[in-house]
């Protein structure tokens, strides 16, 4: 066993739940069935988790300086599982208990945070996976539809990992409403911080959608009012066919999105060609936000080229530039040394010349 693996089952040893209790009088592991909250055998469960011994070498000293840096873990990951496994001990704490349920009748979240989108590090989960286990357990609900059925509160990628793997998922299962699925859902991506703004945002307009109110949105996104306005407000403005061509765009942030949006709302329709053109679908996400910004920017018009003025000898007086600002005169100095204080001093004169030739 590896001592990544002790070492988070140390930290959750602590509140992992006892064995139910057999009827009978005997302990809870020779159950035929897996108990649930009330006794009663949960369906799909494929057997129930009992609780262990921490084992010796989790409550050995803690690890030495020198022999964390032989373990090879980078601090960002621990860091991650440390998140998680506290995650887990709080659920633990609040009335969950952990079974292994079969993946096929485990549902989504009734709303998604995510983004669909080709992500790299769903390849190396499932292979963390398949090498250590799944030392995490998702949190699900009973179905509040389907009896017999659970409900995703957050851990959908452990779900699909497990799945694909053709192994039960761990679970913690408690009794939730919508809205503490919401707030537990948006809270566990908080605290991981690895959803893009575009998804956070899009998160935000569904529960509102769904009739969430403020104060339970910014319970679940950790926001408060402004920012979350702020992030609602994007969302509805861009349309939502155009967020998922584009996809969770995880390097693009607020300000970005909001010049997006003003760029759709000046264009109409046009970034339906640009998310069908060639190419489009084989970039990630980051780049095709970028093309489609890039396309829906008007395009400056090119200046004239500078035209030089010059005396009837030939010699060179002024150059003149004509661009978006206006038209730029610049004068010689060395031709004409105090032309330009002459032509500053008459232009009203040579202004009412050039009316009168107007109206002629």
């Amino acid at each position: 066993m590896s001592k990544r693996r002790d070492a988070l089952r140390a930290m959750m040893a602590p509140i992992v739940m006892p064995p139910a209790e057999d009827k009978t009088g005997g302990a809870g592991e020779g159950a035929s069935a897996t108990s649930g909250p009330a006794g009663v055998a949960q369906p799909g469960v494929a057997q129930a988790t009992p609780a262990s011994a921490t084992p010796a070498s989790a409550r050995s000293a803690p690890a030495k300086s020198g022999s964390l840096k032989a373990m090879g873990l980078s601090l960002q990951g621990l860091t991650q599982e440390v998140d998680e496994a506290r995650a887990l001990r709080a659920q633990l704490a609040a009335g969950g208990q952990v079974i292994d349920l079969d993946p096929g009748v485990v549902d989504p979240s009734f709303i998604r945070d995510r983004i669909a989108d080709e992500r790299g590090d769903d390849d190396e989960l499932q292979a963390s996976i398949a090498e250590h286990g799944q030392l995490v357990p998702i949190l699900v609900r009973p179905h509040p539809a389907e009896a017999g059925r659970y409900q995703v509160a957050y851990g959908h990628r452990r779900l699909e990992a497990v799945r694909r793997l053709g192994r039960p998922v761990r679970a913690v299962v408690r009794s939730l409403s919508d809205e503490e699925l919401a707030v537990a859902q948006g809270k566990e991506n908080i605290e991981r911080r690895d959803l893009s703004f575009i998804e956070r945002a899009l998160f935000a307009a569904r529960l509102e959608d769904r009739g969430f109110s403020r104060t339970a949105l910014m319970a679940a996104l950790g926001q408060h009012k402004g920012n979350l306005s702020t992030m609602i407000a994007v969302a509805r403005s861009v349309p939502e066919p155009l967020i998922l061509a584009i996809g969770p765009a995880p390097k693009v942030g607020r300000p970005r999105w909001e010049e997006l949006a003003g760029k759709v709302r000046d264009s109409a329709d046009a970034w339906r060609s640009v998310i069908a053109s060639d190419g489009f679908v084989g970039l990630d996400s980051d780049a095709r936000f970028l093309r489609l910004l890039k396309a829906l920017t008007p395009k400056a018009p090119k200046s004239a080229p500078a035209r030089v003025v010059t005396d009837d000898r030939g010699r060179r007086l002024a150059q003149v530039e004509e661009g978006r600002a206006g038209l730029r005169l610049t004068l010689d100095p060395q031709a004409a040394p105090d032309f330009g204080a002459y032509l500053v001093e008459n232009l009203p004169e040579i202004y009412a010349a050039f009316l009168r030739r107007q109206d002629v």
